[in-house]
């Protein structure tokens, strides 16, 4: 199989498994995302969870608003890498955390501007810490409280955040009115890899519940999982979406996607080390399901390999299985119009967002190595892992 059959780029030479992520197709999906804040004034916030290639921060933000966090060290990330870089744009750190521990919170409140809190107990729990910090400190922090509007499309419940018992946020029973005092806005989130109609009907249950609430705050965090850099996503319904929720009560809105930002921009290079046959023939990789994109055992889904079809789509059909233990690293079954080699090259595709921040070193299996591709470089390796990576997480 030609090595760059399928990419406009000489991988010949790149070291394997390597995620590349391109930079044209960045910047492509940057320009949609800012073409929504132009056109509502909405401010879009990169979701670390989904993409922490910091490498990219500086072209991020060009076109975005900041970034937004799930933990002290992605706050430290977001904080170090693009606000404090960029002193004149304005840039904000947000962060949300279920229970935030009491010995990360002081530096926390030093490197964000933006704290969402999970529950009234969390934010009784902090409110004077945080207003004390503002005092001795002079530095305004806007306080959040996330809600549960306890309805959601999303079918894999494993990522449905609004789901039945889950653990994020307030629900209207237990929604209490007279404990708002100090808090500027809302969050909810209940969408994934979902479509603007999916957000209409989340907003329309939103506002039945805590919409009266909305005209005393400043701000409505809409969270993530907005698909907007897809090519069937209706852009317009999510302009309209956005500008009615602002004019209707003046408040300011935050999206917060980090999936759309990285949506089809990278790929995951992989080569074959050794075929086997048991009652059909499998693929042995240097690349682990389970340690290089867990997603497609957690989730699951079947990644796309270019040139590739489902099983007896093509005349040759292979699974593929990683190099771990553990018997259930399967990649999933492929076929390909000519007989795949050893030594011959797959590459998996849309592999930018989330399996690149998920990558572990179970096994002792090494890191892909994360390479970059710039008009101005051309192919470059930015990070290469080793044996240090792996034993100093251990002792």
């Amino acid at each position: 199989m030609s090595k760059n059959k399928y990419l406009d780029m000489d991988i010949t030479n790149l070291p394997t498994p390597a995620f590349i992520v391109d930079e044209r197709l960045l910047k492509r999906n940057l320009e949609t995302l800012k073409s929504v804040i132009d056109r509502t004034g909405c401010k879009i916030l990169l979701a670390q969870k989904g993409f922490s290639m910091f490498y990219f921060y500086p072209l991020i933000s060009e076109y975005l608003n900041g970034t937004t966090a799930s933990s002290l060290f992605e706050a430290r990330l977001g904080y170090e890498e693009m606000e404090l870089k960029n002193p004149n744009k304005k840039l904000e750190t947000h962060i949300f955390n279920p229970s935030y521990r009491e010995d990360e919170f002081d530096e926390i409140m030093e490197i964000t501007n933006h704290i969402v809190f999970n529950s009234f107990n969390q934010w009784k729990k902090f409110k004077s810490r945080v207003k004390e910090f503002e005092e001795k400190n002079g530095k305004k922090i806007s306080c959040g409280l996330r809600l549960n509007p306890e309805f959601s499309e999303v079918e894999t419940e494993i990522y449905n955040p609004a789901g039945r018992f889950s653990r994020f946020g307030v629900t209207l029973e237990n929604f209490k009115e007279n404990e708002l005092e100090g808090l500027d806005g809302f969050h909810f989130h209940a969408l994934c890899e979902q479509n603007s109609d999916a957000l209409e009907n989340v907003l329309r249950i939103f506002e039945e519940k805590f919409g009266k609430y909305l005209y005393n705050m400043k701000w409505l965090n809409f969270g993530g999982g907005h698909h907007i850099t897809r090519e069937d996503y209706d852009i317009e319904k999510l302009v309209k979406c956005i500008n009615y929720i602002k004019e209707k009560y003046d408040v300011e809105v935050y999206l917060e996607p980090g999936e759309a930002v990285a949506l089809n921009t990278g790929f995951l290079v992989s080569e074959v080390l050794d075929i086997t046959k048991n009652e059909m023939d499998i693929l042995l990789m240097d690349t682990s399901a389970s340690c290089h994109m867990p997603d497609v055992i957690e989730m699951p889904y079947r990644p796309f390999i270019f040139g590739s079809g489902m099983p007896n789509d093509k005349k040759y059909t292979y699974r593929l299985g990683g190099p771990t233990c553990l018997a259930g690293d399967v990649i999933g079954d492929y076929s390909f119009d000519e007989p795949v080699k050893v030594g011959d090259k797959l590459i998996f595709t849309d592999m930018a967002h989330y399996s690149m921040v998920k990558t572990n070193t179970f096994n002792g299996i090494n890191l892909p190595v994360i390479a970059v591709y710039t008009e101005k470089g051309g192919v470059e390796v930015i990070r290469k892992f080793g044996y240090e990576d792996f034993r100093n997480r251990l002792s």
